[in-house]
């Protein structure tokens, strides 16, 4: 698959999306989920880990 990912989906999740939906947490200072992991550290890979989230339908089970 290539790093877009936008070919290889069976269907397309827009990274706008994806954006607003992290600037929301954010401004409603979301805590850690189920994984246990802090705005802050989600933070540090902010790219990698909004990418994780875009592209997991793509991935079997579509989980992250």
């Amino acid at each position: 698959m290539s790093k877009s990912g936008q070919k290889d989906k069976p269907f397309t999740i827009p990274k706008q999306l994806v954006w607003e939906a992290y600037k929301r947490v954010k401004a409603n200072k979301g805590a850690a989920g189920m994984d246990r992991v802090s705005m802050g550290d989600f933070e540090k890979d902010l790219r990698g880990n909004l990418y994780k989230i875009w592209s997991a339908p793509s991935r079997a089970g579509g989980g992250l």
